[in-house]
């Protein structure tokens, strides 16, 4: 008896009755912070998503009728710029051709070193005005051997390729260009064309993009636009592609007819090499070299080209790894960037104040950081929240109809897919997460903010190997698949529609529950292409 009288001295009414029904006392803990805490924080954070919404929305509907009145009014960019085929002169032969120099950055290409080495030594250019470099950072002995090998076959043809590797792999891309442009053989040279190592450019790509660079002066940069090899290898490659599509062929468009200038987009594209030493030359700073030189060299004045009609063909990266990474990457430094050049941009007085506000509010702040984080925390965190607390309402214009308008003028890059406009949504929604992940580390400069990992390429990987004998079925490690961060989202949103589909009111559940399908899917790994044997 003692101790019982002990225990109720020790233990206070309210706890005894916790123990007995915790759930009640987890109810009870809610409805007391609801209204002054709960209520007020979620009504704010839907406040800032329509916010949000509304930045992308207005961002979207400007570039959406520029790019109408450019199809219909603009003229091209032959007809904008002074642009005519250079020919052999009968007196100085084919000295009226300027030096170009070839740039082809490799890491361990094993299924593609060759796609590109040939695709760069079959451009149609005058072989003596002409340097093919091979930079090779590979870690690989047998890969390095390969491809050394390779330069060599082509350079008995006639061919002036060199290669070139360096000790280490300091500053990466960035590092292996810059250190290519301070070879002796490239001083004499006017300009420079980079390509990735699963890039493919057809012969006549520098004389229908040279032009533009040795009549026009004031320009710095040609960007040719990505076609994609395996865009149907499978589900989300086509994703990937509807996105990529959008990016060309609307906001590299829109950024070259209004202001001449956009993102380079670190491949199928032309330098002027003075412009790249006047801006600074290559940085490692950020993991998107190519954007840090594109925005340095557009404060400088100089103007950039972009040639949708001239065609590059790529490879996208076809297994979920690989696009995650990627992914980071392009979202991370972009946001990077924006956080060590703001104030720079602010400061610099070579531009108009119109160019400048284009290139803070539009290019980077819009598209780089708003449009991930709207993505992930409207639809993924925010709208199931309000689920939970009928108190707090989002208006059907900010739920409903701003996003079906967005995502509609999204499709129009890529018609053929606009069946899959409904799968790309909830695709896109789950990579905001990763991408808004990596935007807060890019801002924060946190700690895999300068992380680089190349884009792993397959070329014909999957064909030759579905060719040959399959090798024995190495053991399945299902924790190499699991991808815990999914998952948790996925069983968040179960319950947030499993709730809205007994007491909701709005049929948000019909959404909740098939974005929890593309979570988990997504979660266990199921989505891309694997290749057999690894």
């Amino acid at each position: 008896m003692g101790g019982v009288v002990t225990e109720k001295v020790l233990i206070p009414e309210t706890l005894q009755g916790a123990r007995e029904n915790l759930t009640g006392q987890i109810g009870l803990i809610w409805e007391v912070m609801k209204s002054p805490l709960i209520v007020p924080l979620l009504r704010v954070s839907v406040y800032m998503c329509l916010a949000m919404s509304l930045m992308l929305f207005v961002e979207r509907l400007y570039m959406g009728i520029v790019i109408i009145l450019v199809k219909l009014f603009w003229k091209k960019p032959q007809k904008r710029y002074k642009w005519e085929p250079i020919l052999e002169d009968a007196e100085i032969g084919n000295a009226a051709f300027p030096l170009v120099l070839v740039q082809i950055p490799m890491y361990n290409e094993r299924e593609v070193y060759k796609i590109s080495i040939g695709a760069a030594c079959n451009l149609s250019w005058p072989s003596d005005r002409l340097v093919i470099q091979v930079l090779d950072d590979s870690t690989d002995p047998l890969i390095k051997d390969m491809v050394e090998r390779e330069c060599e076959r082509w350079a008995s043809k006639g061919v002036n390729i060199r290669y070139q590797i360096r000790e280490n792999r300091v500053g990466y891309k960035a590092g292996a260009l810059k250190s290519g442009l301070k070879r002796d053989y490239v001083k004499d040279c006017e300009y420079v064309a980079i390509f990735d190592a699963d890039f493919r450019p057809e012969p006549d790509f520098l004389r229908r993009s040279i032009p533009f660079l040795a009549l026009n002066p004031e320009i710095a940069l040609v960007q040719a636009r990505w076609r994609f090899v395996n865009a149907d290898e499978c589900l989300m490659t086509r994703m990937q592609e509807m996105s990529l599509d959008y990016h060309f062929k609307v906001e590299q468009e829109v950024g070259s007819s209004t202001h001449a200038f956009f993102g380079f987009n670190g491949t199928a594209g032309v330098w002027r090499i003075s412009a790249i030493a006047e801006a600074g030359g290559w940085k490692d700073r950020t993991t998107v070299e190519d954007m840090d030189l594109a925005v340095r060299a557009g404060l400088k004045g100089w103007k950039f080209v972009y040639l949708g009609d001239l065609q590059v063909k790529s490879e996208l990266p076809s297994t979920f790894k690989a696009f995650r990474f990627q992914q980071h990457r392009w979202s991370c430094g972009p946001a990077n960037l924006f956080r060590k050049m703001v104030m720079e941009i602010i400061r610099n007085k070579k531009v108009s104040l119109w160019k400048k506000v284009y290139v803070i509010y539009s290019f980077f702040f819009v598209r780089k950081i708003i449009a991930h984080m709207v993505t992930f925390f409207f639809y993924c965190v925010v709208l199931p929240l309000t689920i939970f607390v009928p108190e707090v309402e989002v208006p059907q214009w900010g739920a409903i109809y701003i996003p079906c308008i967005i995502t509609t003028l999204n499709a129009v890059g890529t018609p053929r897919s606009i069946h899959l406009l409904f799968y790309w949504i909830l695709f896109e929604n789950v990579m905001s997460l990763h991408r808004t992940k990596a935007a807060f580390i890019g801002l924060l400069e946190a700690g895999r903010a300068n992380e680089w990992v190349v884009t792993e390429k397959l070329g014909d990987a999957l064909k030759n190997k579905s060719n040959t004998k399959a090798p024995k079925r190495p053991i399945f490690k299902i924790w190499d698949r699991i991808h815990f961060l999914e998952l948790g989202f996925a069983l968040f949103l179960f319950t947030s529609a499993c709730y809205d589909f007994l007491y909701g009111k709005n049929y948000y559940f019909v959404y909740l529950f098939l974005q929890t399908i593309t979570f988990t899917i997504m979660g266990f790994g199921y989505i891309g292409t694997i290749v057999p044997g690894t």
